[in-house]
């Protein structure tokens, strides 16, 4: 564990960004060999404005990235945070804390904020109006969607009290994830149930996806299932009926636009209808 750590704490920005783009190449491999939903798209063409959004969430992380280690050393000096104040404990342990509870920080809490607050979820409405849920979706937010999660992301640090290599380690495992949770592949229900017992599996993820309440608003989670099952916000329902899109929001065609979804978060609020 000393030695992931370690290497997490120096982890260089090549390393990062090649994590990233070999994510996205192998599921969309995958995608191509065990699609769950056979989309009638083309595919480059549907992943180029969800890869304008991937690009400008790794520009405003890594821009912002000074104030996560500012702070990230701060807590470890001064001995600050949630996972400093406990007992002393194994390094595996005070490590799979550290990453749990900034997952609720900075994923499920505020992900659960942008669903609940009208502003924010304008803006998160990018994500969800995409009608061919795949890999490419994963990072498909809208700039100031990326500023919102990065400024839930930095408050975790400060509040567990994370030193660098776990707030990098948590981001890796966060970006592996997402993009495995958004691939459209099929796996057997069996494993993707076993999955969702611990940690967000396919099918609990694209749930949330479907285009009207409630499901829309249960499976917040990104890594951890834990979250969902704890605060009474996970739900089920046959991946055969999901389908993507947002109600309110139903035009595929403007849905696919770049200039019109980086306009999005600018519409009018629309009351959503529920099943």
């Amino acid at each position: 564990m000393e030695t992931l750590l370690n290497y997490f704490e120096a982890i260089p920005s090549t390393h990062r960004s090649a994590l990233l783009i070999a994510g996205i190449t192998l599921f969309w491999i995958l995608e191509g060999m065990l699609p769950l939903f056979n989309f009638k798209y083309k595919k480059w063409r549907h992943a180029l404005p969800n890869l304008f959004f991937t690009l400008t969430t790794v520009i405003i992380n890594f821009t912002l990235a000074g104030l996560l280690i500012f702070t990230s050393f701060w807590v470890k000096e001064n001995n600050f945070g949630i996972i400093n104040w406990l007992p002393e404990m194994p390094l595996w342990l005070y490590a799979l804390l550290g990453v749990l509870f900034l997952d609720f920080f900075g994923a499920y809490l505020a992900h659960y904020v942008e669903h609940k607050v009208k502003p924010l979820w304008m803006v998160h409405l990018v994500h969800h109006s995409d009608h061919n849920v795949d890999t490419t979706t994963a990072n498909r937010h809208h700039p100031i969607e990326s500023i919102i999660r990065f400024a839930f992301t930095l408050a975790g640090v400060f509040i567990v009290g994370t030193p660098i290599a776990i707030v990098f380690l948590y981001q890796s495992m966060s970006l592996v994830a997402t993009q495995f949770t958004h691939a459209n592949i099929k796996m057997s229900k069996r494993v993707d149930k076993l999955i969702s017992y611990v940690f967000i599996s396919p099918d609990m993820h694209k749930i949330h996806h479907h285009y009207k309440l409630p499901y829309t608003d249960s499976n917040y989670g990104n890594i951890f299932s834990i979250w969902d099952r704890l605060f009474g916000t996970y739900m089920y329902m046959n991946r055969e009926n999901i389908v993507y899109g947002v109600d309110t929001f139903p035009n595929e065609k403007e849905n696919g636009s770049l200039i019109h979804l980086l306009k999005q978060p600018f519409h009018k609020y629309r009351k959503p209808t529920t099943d």
